[in-house]
Order: structure tokens, then C-alpha cells, then sequence
């Protein structure tokens, strides 16, 4: 698999986009932080570009399947890299709506591109290689992030905010040029694809698939766990800081998440020999669920970072396990709308944990929000276990 020059442009073009992400984000946080005291303002600023990825996300998913998936990266990595050029512009003037410019144009851009990402990677490696390189590709996605936020960190110390989106610019660019030279027969997805245009498919399409899949169903649900943590995760990281008294605890925070996130997704081709994709998802969302309450001693530098560090391990088994369900278990004639519409489930998702986060913070501070979702995660978790082993049941009982 690693021979496989597709998978290594995907990879190395992963690892530049993701530097040029992060510190994108970094410089988010800082502008905000300067811009907007309120934690409820700071997440409706960021749901705004959630809320234009999640408008478009229908119309992704039919392009996806319809053209070339490398001819959809190619057009979302080029309104990506012009996105920055308006988060410029939001700097020299000082305004946060140019910001709001650049988030919507960047989740516009990302509902195109993953889901187009996603649907490629079974196209250049065989159903037996796809955890493998679901693990490898998130772990070069957190080892940019690892890198980019260190690099962010240590750039604003020492140059202008403006700097850290030239770094994103130049990144987009890197990445846009990488994809050129991608190299995917999609010859046989493509003649379906046309065959289908005829037949005048719809995005609804989809749904019926889902429905009669009850695995990609459970899954998908199961992912709303994590999402629960990840929608507030740079408000709490904020929230951390400032509790501790610290700008160092968020490089603590980010580099040990992210490095126990590439410990879970490079143990996870071991793991999943031994049991089954199930057992691993609901242990990973008792494991998220318990990593939220114990941040009611966030005050605590070490439990903190302890915190994460069970987080980082958790999604990094979780989300690889899931890709590898969805990516085996859908046809491949729906992967670009059921990749979108995966998509939009997490933005929307994501939007509402984000907004309920920022008005969480502000109503009842840090710790208590912590309880509140650690709980509600573990409540879900036990009650999807508990139907699971229901359905699991039930054929035995009736031919008994």
C-alpha cells in the first residue's frame, strides 16, 4: 500500500493542508480573543461557516458522484486558499465580518473536499488495506496539527498575526498543486455516475441505504459522542487556560491529545483483530464520556492534561473504525452523498454542541458543563449498548 504514489500524495497533501489549517485556527482563537470577550459571541461567529458548509452539503454529495472526485478536491482547495486572502483583509481592517467572509468560504470548501476525500481512498487501495490507511491518514492529520499549533504558538510570538494566514496560504497552495497529481481510475464510478444522471438519482438516495444498513446507522449515531466533546473543544481549552492561569497548559493540551490521538489510531489495526468494530466504538464513547467528567478538575494541570490524553486515545480508535464502516459497507455509487451527508450531520451537530457550549460556559462556567456532557455521553452510550445487545438477542429468544 505504501508503494502506492496516490496514497502518498493524499498523505503528504494531508500533512500540508493540516499545517495550513492550524494555524488558520490558532490565529482564529488569538483574533477572537482580542475581538470577543463573550464565549456565546465566539461560537456563533464560528457556527456562522459551519452553517454555509451544512447549505451546501446536498449539493456536494450529487457532484461528488457525478464528476471526478479529483476535479472536486482540485476547485475546493482553490476557494480554500482565496478564503485566506479575506481573513487578511479582516486583519488590516480590524473587522470581525471579513472574518465571517473566511470561515464561509473555508466550510463551503471543506464540504466539497471531504467528502470527496473520503469517497477516493477506496478508489486507491484495496478493502483490505482501508483501516490501515484510514489510521495512517489520521495520524499525519494530527501530527500536522501537533506541528502546526507549536509552530503557530512560536510564530506569534514572534511576528505578526497576519503571518500565521500567509503560512496557510502558501499550505493551501502546496496542496492545491499536490492534487494535480493525483492518478484515480474512476472510469467504472463515473459511467455508473452517468448512467444514474439519466435516471435523475437525488440526494434523498441515500437515506434508504442507510436505513437498510442497521451498522452504518449504529455508527453514525455513535458518533454524535464524540461530537459532543469535539464541538466546544477550543472553548474549553480556552476556558482551561484562563481557569489555570496559563498559556502553556493549551500546547500541553493539544500535543499530548493529539500524540495519544495517533497512539489510538496506529493500535487500532491490532485491536480490531481481536474484537469486534461494536465493542470498540462503545468502549471508546465510555472512554470520551469518563475524559468530560473528569474535567471537573480542570484546576488540576496534570488531570487535564490526563483528561485528553483518554480523549485523544479514544477518537483515535473511534473514528478510524467508523471511516472503515461506512467506506466497506456503503456502495460506492453513494459514497459521495453519503459522505456529504456525514458530513453535514457533524456540522450541524457540531454547530448546536458549539453554540450550547458558549452559552454553557457563560451560564454555569467549566466544570459543571464538563458533568453535564460527560453524563449525557455516558447515558447514550449505555443506552445504545443496551439496544445493541437487545438486537443481538432476539433472533436466539425466537428460535428458542
Amino acid at each position: 500500500m505504501l508503494r502506492n504514489k496516490n496514497v502518498w500524495i493524499l498523505l503528504t497533501g494531508e500533512f500540508i493542508a493540516g499545517l495550513g489549517l492550524w494555524l488558520g485556527v490558532i490565529g482564529n482563537l488569538e483574533f477572537m480573543q482580542e475581538k470577543l470577550p463573550s464565549d456565546f459571541l465566539k461560537s456563533l461567529l464560528l457556527a456562522a461557516g459551519l452553517l454555509a458548509g451544512v447549505a451546501f452539503g446536498p449539493y456536494a454529495g450529487r457532484l461528488t458522484d457525478q464528476v471526478s472526485k479529483k476535479t472536486v478536491m482540485l476547485l475546493a482547495g482553490f476557494v480554500r486558499a482565496v478564503s485566506v486572502v479575506f481573513m487578511l483583509i479582516a486583519i488590516a481592517t480590524g473587522s470581525i465580518w471579513w472574518m465571517v467572509v473566511f470561515l464561509v468560504l473555508l466550510q463551503i470548501s471543506a464540504a466539497f473536499y471531504f467528502p470527496a476525500l473520503q469517497a477516493a481512498l477506496p478508489l486507491i487501495v484495496s478493502e483490505k488495506d482501508l483501516l490501515q490507511l484510514n489510521g495512517i491518514h489520521m495520524n499525519v492529520s494530527t501530527l500536522s496539527r501537533i506541528i502546526g499549533t507549536a509552530v503557530a504558538g512560536i510564530l506569534l510570538v514572534i511576528l505578526p498575526l497576519s503571518m500565521l494566514y500567509v503560512g496557510s496560504l502558501v499550505a493551501y497552495i502546496g496542496l492545491f498543486i499536490l492534487t494535480w497529481f493525483l492518478n484515480i481510475d474512476e472510469s467504472k464510478d463515473l459511467l455508473i455516475a452517468k448512467n444514474s444522471r439519466t435516471e435523475k438519482t437525488s440526494f434523498k438516495d441515500v437515506f434508504p441505504i442507510i436505513k437498510g444498513l442497521p451498522i452504518v446507522l449504529m455508527t453514525l449515531i455513535m458518533t454524535l459522542v464524540p461530537v459532543l466533546f469535539l464541538g466546544g473543544f477550543n472553548l474549553v481549552v480556552i476556558n482551561i487556560s484562563e481557569l489555570q492561569d496559563s498559556s502553556a497548559i493549551k500546547g500541553w493540551i493539544y500535543t499530548t491529545e493529539g500524540i495519544s490521538f495517533m497512539l489510538g489510531a496506529f493500535l487500532i489495526k491490532l485491536i480490531s483483530g481481536r474484537t469486534s468494530p461494536y465493542i470498540i466504538l462503545f468502549a471508546c464513547s465510555f472512554l470520551i464520556g469518563g475524559s468530560q467528567l473528569l474535567l471537573y478538575l480542570a484546576d488540576v494541570p496534570v488531570l487535564s492534561v490526563v483528561a485528553f490524553a483518554f480523549f485523544g486515545f479514544s477518537v483515535g480508535c473511534f473514528f478510524p473504525t467508523a471511516a472503515t464502516i461506512f467506506q466497506t459497507k456503503i456502495p460506492k455509487e453513494f459514497h459521495g452523498r453519503f459522505f456529504s451527508f456525514r458530513n453535514m450531520l457533524d456540522r450541524v451537530t457540531f454547530q448546536i454542541v458549539l453554540l450550547i457550549s458558549g452559552f454553557l460556559l457563560d451560564l454555569i462556567g467549566l466544570k459543571l458543563m464538563c458533568v453535564l456532557f460527560g453524563g449525557i455521553s455516558i447515558i447514550m452510550t449505555t443506552l445504545f449498548y443496551t439496544r445493541h445487545k437487545y438486537l443481538q438477542s432476539r433472533p436466539v429468544k425466537q428460535n428458542t
